[in-house]
């Protein structure tokens, strides 16, 4: 057994029951307890997950009491590196739809301040810095809003969505697995997301490794949607021949 089979053995104990011993990860893994540590340790520096006296917990689950200053720190580098590959992506003069979440805040910070774009968000946070550049148009799409992570969402979101085309639309997700699709912890965001999908050309979904093999609360859509997967080179290579077996382009950042 390899060190990344091993390593996605533990994420899977820890999507089952939140919780892992280092004493039981040695039994069932058959490896040293001092070799185990050191996985974990690995692990928490990916952020996928948090160490314990004497084992682990997920990092998922905590990640959503997280407030978004929180979450904007939580796999920042991950993210930082995510979003200047997808950055090298976009062209002068595209319309881009980003949705809610911290990633596509990065991706919005990375992306070249000389290009005129079009930029149509749900997200508060995008829209405000993005109204600093004189060079992007901003759409920022009115409904209800939630103000905890900053984004709006509802009929009145999904009807203005509906009168733009974008060349590229940024999806950040929070689960992301070849059999339940792109997945969201937010339900009330879904319908938004599906709106983006539906008048985009491209789909680029932006997803950290922390976010493969999860299946979070509402699904989005199937992985036929996504033009693009963008996340980390560190990515195992069991997970990528799982996403490469399926002809999805993956692109490591």
């Amino acid at each position: 057994m390899t060190t990344d089979e091993k390593k996605n053995i533990i994420l899977e104990m820890l999507k089952e029951s939140g919780t892992v011993k280092v004493s039981q990860l040695a039994d069932v893994l058959c490896t040293s307890e001092v070799t185990i540590r050191s996985y974990l340790t690995d692990m928490e520096s990916k952020g996928l997950l948090s160490r314990i006296h004497g084992g682990a917990i997920s990092s998922y689950r905590p990640y959503y009491s997280m407030n978004l200053s929180q979450r904007l720190e939580t796999n920042q580098n991950e993210k930082i590196n995510i979003a200047k590959k997808i950055a090298e992506m976009i062209a002068p003069n595209d319309t881009v739809m980003l949705n809610a979440g911290t990633t596509t805040l990065m991706v919005f910070r990375a992306l070249p301040t000389e290009y005129n774009l079009n930029i149509v968000t749900n997200s508060i946070s995008i829209a405000l810095e993005a109204s600093d550049n004189p060079n992007f148009n901003v759409v920022l799409l009115g409904g209800s809003v939630n103000t905890k992570y900053q984004f709006s969402y509802g009929s009145n979101a999904v009807s203005q969505i509906e009168n733009y085309h974008a060349d590229k639309l940024i999806l950040s997700v929070d689960g992301i697995d070849v059999s339940c699709g792109l997945t969201t912890y937010y339900d009330k965001e879904v319908s938004v997301d599906k709106a983006m999908i539906q008048n985009s050309d491209m789909c680029i979904v932006a997803a950290d490794l922390s976010k493969f093999s999860r299946n979070a609360f509402t699904k989005i859509s199937g992985l036929e949607i996504a033009d693009k997967i963008v996340t980390n080179k560190e990515i195992s290579k069991d997970i990528l021949s799982q996403y490469t077996s399926i002809n999805k382009d993956i692109i490591l950042g």
